[in-house]
């Protein structure tokens, strides 16, 4: 192989040199930055590179990496196997059932992406960009490395001017906090402030601030020791509640506002919530990978909510779903929410199971392993016939931000129940009359189920070691995931987390 590599086309930050093939290699270079093995690197077109790094967020979108960990481990979802579909040497099971180890495949894949993606943004720094390019840069950066260190408690970093040869430096969880808040701080002074469109693909004001809002909600996991259980003995701060409030309160004043009808921030007509899309990818896979074959030609017919988390859910709450209107649309006769029970066509007849022959039926009752084709209560936000871009940040999601961080402390005029209550009166849902620690957890498993943040949410409120479904793991550790094999054994300066 050439012994300049083309960053672009790098497995992972850490120096990892593996490739597929070694031909067509040959790229333009105001496209791509040349790297030297040795150290050194040539500058390339910032413009065009933060182009590339916003069309990396499409990976996001995907139904792995990502997003598995922090919705297949979570307990608002579940992976059946269906025969033979679905089995993937278990890679989809042992996520549900919290008995992944470092060698698990999407466990590497989100580190490898991640981390290329951080390397990417300190390539946009170092290529001269114009302050708003900088500003958009280190928003991207943050972004992603406050992912590693949610996901695995440390962050290997290496600058630009650093050659392949040359082990990454590693931050720690405190580090990288202090890190990512000040690419934060430094991207607001130049970010644009821009209401709510369905078209936000760059980084605004309003997404930083909740970025912000979302790693202060979590800082007392970030910080927490270890308990005589070995679990995180978490310390919510009222300074940093506070700084929450504070952070969402930022947003409302950029224009944001709630949605009056749930599923419209889904569409491409959504207007009041959304604060930042993914512009590469699309939305297609949260369909594809829930719907029934007999639905949609498409679709996978794979994962399922879970009966007790459909359970929890008001009949009368909005976000629970609805199916259209038979005559005179184009939905396909598929709802939106939770599908449950018998699915029809567009034109009202009953939907048949193509395999089975029978009326298709979605049940509560789901098996992790060994489930029929119809088993399963399967979640649609994002309708095939109206779904708009994928949303990595909405504003229903910030409300309860602030809501939680008040409740934990946090100085505001309101009180977390009146902001709760405002959010579920737009939702069509009954008042609550208090607001204990379960209805807070429950409210965002209401607002926010499938968008991929359940993990963090349980982790927050101490549930994420709990038992559900066919999980009866309790391990403590599994707060975070364990570095990758190929990471620990490719940079020395990786120590690897407690219990893998």
């Amino acid at each position: 192989m050439n012994s300049k590599i083309i960053q672009n086309l790098l497995l992972s930050t850490l120096g990892l040199m593996a490739m597929a093939s070694c031909t067509n290699l040959d790229v333009e270079e105001q496209d791509s930055i040349i790297v030297e093995s040795s150290g050194g690197f040539t500058a390339g077109d910032p413009t065009a590179l933060l182009d590339a790094a916003y069309n990396d967020l499409g990976a996001y979108t995907d139904q792995a990496n990502m997003y598995s960990l922090s919705t297949h481990t979570s307990d608002e979802l579940i992976p059946p196997t269906r025969g033979v579909d679905w089995g993937d040497n278990g890679v989809w099971r042992t996520l549900h059932a919290h008995t992944w180890d470092a060698t698990h495949s999407y466990v590497l894949g989100a580190w490898n992406q991640l981390n290329e993606r951080i390397f990417k943004a300190n390539q946009i720094l170092a290529s001269n960009p114009s302050p708003i390019e900088e500003a958009e840069a280190k928003f991207l950066r943050a972004f992603h490395m406050w992912h590693v260190m949610d996901l695995y408690g440390q962050v290997p970093f290496r600058e630009v001017t650093e050659g392949v040869d040359v082990d990454p430096r590693v931050l720690s969880k405190t580090e990288a906090f202090a890190f990512i808040e000040q690419d934060l701080n430094d991207a607001l002074a130049s970010l644009a402030t821009t209401g709510p469109s369905a078209d936000n693909e760059t980084a605004t004001r309003a997404a930083a601030n909740f970025l912000l809002a979302r790693m202060y909600l979590n800082k007392a996991v970030y910080d927490a020791t270890v308990d005589e259980n070995g679990l995180p003995a978490l310390n919510f701060n009222a300074a940093d509640m506070t700084k929450v409030v504070e952070f969402v309160d930022a947003i409302t004043a950029d224009g944001y506002s709630l949605e009056s009808e749930y599923f419209t921030n889904f569409q491409t007509d959504a207007t009041s919530e959304v604060i930042f899309v993914s512009k590469g990818g699309t939305a297609q896979n949260r369909w594809f990978m829930t719907l029934h074959y007999s639905q949609n030609p498409s679709a996978w017919n794979g994962f399922t909510t879970l009966a007790d988390f459909y359970n929890t859910f008001d009949a009368t709450d909005s976000r629970i779903g609805n199916y259209p209107d038979p005559t005179g649309n184009d939905f396909d006769g598929i709802g939106r929410g939770f599908l449950i029970g018998q699915q029809f066509n567009d034109d009202g007849t009953q939907t048949i199971d193509s395999r089975t022959q029978l009326p298709l039926q979605f049940t509560l009752d789901v098996p992790l392993a060994g489930a029929a084709t119809p088993k399963g209560v399967r979640v649609i936000k994002y309708h095939p016939a109206t779904a708009g871009k994928y949303i990595l940040m909405r504003y229903g999601d910030a409300v309860l931000m602030k809501a939680e961080a008040i409740m934990r402390g946090g100085t505001s005029g309101e009180t977390a129940l009146e902001v709760v209550n405002g959010l579920r009166a737009v939702r069509g849902a009954d008042a609550l009359g208090a607001l204990s620690d379960a209805d807070m957890l429950n409210e965002r498993g209401f607002e926010t189920y499938w968008e991929g943040y359940r993990r963090q949410d349980q982790i927050r409120f101490a549930t994420f070691n709990n038992t559900w479904s066919e999980k009866s793991v309790t391990d403590p550790f599994r707060v975070l995931f364990p570095i990758p094999q190929q990471a620990i054994d490719s940079n020395p300066n990786l120590t690897q987390n407690p219990g893998y």
